[in-house]
């Protein structure tokens, strides 16, 4: 489309959404730079209620179902690009994603969702490479944070001794934050795929799923499973739940950048505990958690009388009070080790995923027009731009220590 035809930087789709509505707070208030965009959903109502309630009574609004296709192609045509918070994404989020790829209109969501990813993938990717559109899933918590921890570490590590770290993983040191409705809908949603196509499940355990075919991976990859002792930084460790997402997108990142990190490169992901009981504990209720949602009965029990419902989480309060601190380990051959802090101010989930959400689509629509059209990722795509617009504006630094 021509860009005479383009009114906005891009367009909020789900802005009544969990998500979306912090967003749109975020975005009343966002003034260091001069931007268009407009907010979209699928009640009338509850948009209207949105733009009082944060005063945005001078921002366009459309009204559009997830599933109506002529009515998502009409609002692409209206815009750059578009940031999607309507998950669960395997459930709702294909229609505006092939429409996206379809007619050149740059496209980003938060989804942690590797099986609708892939199959995003192979629907799509032609497409998007044939019109343009950059396509970026997953610029949220999972998994900004991740992937440009990485990515800076292996720049550094480029820059100081003209190779990449061969093996990096990060711990998790401490993390704030509530789940909502929406990222516990998602989850249980991959329970029941799982349940009904069993095959997915070679999709879910194989860390370079998202990586192009021809990639030439082949390292076997640790997976934390379980507690564990880390005596080379003293600390136990257990599993991180983003973990499964996080990977896949860092080793996509990889094959993207041309293997930037290396093809016999390692990475992995887990959360550290102040001792080994707490380690043990955690891991034995979320192996008891995941057990209950694998299983229709007790999924169907914990979604209607145990878990936050669609539309519910954590409270202005609950986010202002979260925050997150993650770190980025590689021992170089020098003898070196260099460490990377990524933090957050907000609870990670949502107070600073809608900031980073913000921040990826300005990125996305402004700051990159070199990027040629297909599936990127926020490293392979939006890297040092996205990196300085998260310091300056999100509340998220990233560091060499």
């Amino acid at each position: 489309m021509s860009s005479s035809e383009q009114q906005f930087d891009f367009i909020l789709y789900g802005a009544t959404s969990f998500v979306g509505q912090i967003m749109a707070e975020y975005l009343s208030g966002y003034t260091s730079e001069e931007y268009t965009w407009a907010m979209a959903g699928r009640s009338e109502s509850k948009l209207q209620e949105l733009k009082q309630r944060f005063n945005l009574n001078e921002i366009p609004h459309f009204v559009a179902d997830a599933s109506d296709e002529l009515t998502l192609k009409a609002l692409c045509a209206k815009t750059k690009a578009i940031v999607s918070t309507v998950g669960p994404y395997a459930l709702y989020g294909e229609t505006l994603v092939k429409v996206c790829a379809q007619s050149g209109t740059d496209y980003c969501d938060l989804t942690g969702e590797p099986q609708w990813i892939k199959q995003m993938l192979e629907k799509y990717e032609v497409d998007a490479k044939s019109s343009g559109a950059r396509i970026v899933h997953c610029t949220g918590f999972d998994s900004i944070p991740s992937d440009l921890g990485v990515y800076k570490l292996q720049q550094t590590a480029i820059k100081q001794t003209s190779a990449p770290a061969k093996y990096i993983k990060m711990r998790v040191r401490k993390i704030k934050g509530a789940a909502s409705g929406g990222t516990i809908a998602s989850m249980l949603n991959v329970f029941k795929e799982v349940k009904e196509n069993p095959e997915l499940r070679k999709v879910l355990v194989n860390p370079y799923v998202l990586c192009p075919p021809n990639h030439p991976f082949k390292h076997r990859q640790k997976n934390h499973k379980g507690a564990q002792r880390d005596d080379s930084l003293g600390v136990w460790t257990m599993p991180f739940v983003m973990a499964s997402i996080n990977e896949r997108v860092v080793h996509r990142s990889n094959a993207l950048l041309d293997n930037q990190y290396g093809e016999d490169f390692l990475y992995d992901e887990a959360m550290t505990a102040k001792s080994g009981f707490q380690a043990w504990t955690f891991t034995l209720g979320l192996g008891a958690f995941m057990l209950a949602a694998s299983l229709s009965p007790l999924r169907k029990l914990l979604a209607h009388y145990v878990l936050a419902k669609p539309g519910e989480g954590p409270t202005p309060e609950q986010q202002l009070n979260g925050m997150f601190d993650m770190r980025f380990y590689a021992d170089m051959p020098n003898g070196n080790q260099l460490v990377v802090k990524v933090e957050g101010d907000r609870d990670p989930g949502y107070g600073s995923t809608a900031k980073m959400l913000a921040q990826a689509v300005l990125c996305l629509s402004k700051d990159i027009p070199h990027v040629k059209g297909g599936f990127w990722t926020p490293a392979s795509a939006l890297n040092e731009p996205l990196i300085k617009r998260l310091r300056d504006h999100a509340g998220v630094n990233i560091e060499v220590m």
